[in-house]
């Protein structure tokens, strides 16, 4: 049973490095994408530079700086603290088809090379189920071995997704990721399309990840699985706590990072006690830029745990226009004093 949640991410003040420190450290890159995701065509992030390595920070621009303060401890975690040992060097990954037209699928699959499974946004605002159908249809014509999870960033309510899933579920997939945005909602799912026959997995992501209380799906019934990332948990640490504590499988994910971003993912994946399934760390192939000259793809399937250092000239390339810039800039500031402040008896 889990136990109570684990506390938010206080960093204490010898480990939190000071605010000109960090705004010393910080570059801000605004990457091109290949396809729409998420509703966005550039990935903004900022990165700072520490004495043990890069660390990422980028949440999306409409996290509120609570929120967003998770993003920044784990990327002091990365820079100035280090990542646990590794239990494990090479991490399989899937591929990541986002709300294209079915006849893009192949396209975009090309970029990932040979993969073993799949992760396939639906639910896409201003879609159909037919184009759900289409898109998870041509990823199994082309791929009739792979296993395939669907990812619907919470974007049906009840009914829709049971009639959603229980069609999409004809060509054989793994898991439905986040079907619906609540916790009761989840659960109503899961119970509705095991009434009627259908032997599908319910893995809960953002009701893991934007929840006060992380652990509150694993006691509620939810999930069969849940999906973890490492910038809106606060760490790796603490994420790896809160994998232990809601005693469910976990799925290792991204938040469409950079390869420094990817990095600590890894680290994640690499010492989790168990990983029975591919993690979603295979993003870098929907940008069509990145920040280090060696980025963090899959071969053959899988990404080799190595670590990577942001290149100077991608950097500069890639900087985000000032405005741009200054905006992050000022977020950094808000969210430092967000961690920095004392915690909350």
């Amino acid at each position: 049973m889990p136990a109570d949640a684990p506390s938010q991410p206080q960093l204490k003040d010898a480990a939190l490095p000071s605010l000109d420190r960090l705004l010393a450290s910080a570059h801000v890159v605004s990457l091109p994408m290949r396809v729409k995701f998420r509703g966005i065509t550039q990935r903004e992030a900022l990165l700072l530079e520490g004495p043990l390595g890069w660390g990422e920070f980028c949440p999306f621009p409409e996290y509120g700086d609570a929120e967003a303060s998770r993003w920044l401890a784990a990327a002091v975690e990365a820079g100035w603290q280090g990542f646990p040992e590794p239990l494990r060097s090479v991490i399989p990954v899937n591929a990541t088809v986002p709300a294209v037209s079915a006849d893009r699928v192949p396209e975009v699959l090309a970029r990932f090379g040979r993969v073993d499974a799949v992760k396939i946004k639906v639910a896409e605002r201003g879609q159909t189920l037919d184009d759900d159908a289409a898109r998870v249809a041509a990823v199994r014509s082309a791929l009739p071995q792979a296993a395939i999870r669907v990812d619907a960033n919470g974007g049906w309510d009840v009914p829709t997704a049971v009639e959603a899933l229980t069609r999409l579920s004809a060509v054989g997939l793994e898991y439905a990721e986040q079907p619906v945005p609540d916790i009761d909602g989840l659960a109503e799912v899961r119970r509705q399309l095991r009434a009627a026959g259908v032997p599908l997995l319910i893995a809960a992501d953002e009701s893991v990840r934007k929840e006060d209380d992380p652990l509150r799906v694993a006691r509620a019934g939810a999930a069969d699985l849940i999906v973890v990332k490492v910038a809106p948990l606060g760490g790796v640490r603490r994420a790896l706590d809160i994998v232990a504590q809601a005693g469910l499988p976990a799925v290792v994910s991204s938040a469409l990072d950079t390869s420094v971003g990817i990095r600590a993912g890894l680290a994640l994946a690499a010492a989790l006690p168990e990983l029975p399934y591919a993690c979603g760390l295979g993003t870098v192939s929907l940008l069509v830029a990145d920040v280090t000259r060696d980025s963090l793809v899959a071969d053959d399937g899988a990404i080799r745990l190595r670590d990577v250092r942001a290149d100077a000239g991608l950097l500069e390339e890639f900087a985000a226009p000032g405005d741009r810039r200054d905006w992050w800039l000022d977020r950094l500031r808000r969210v430092h004093a967000v961690l920095a402040a004392p915690a909350q008896v």
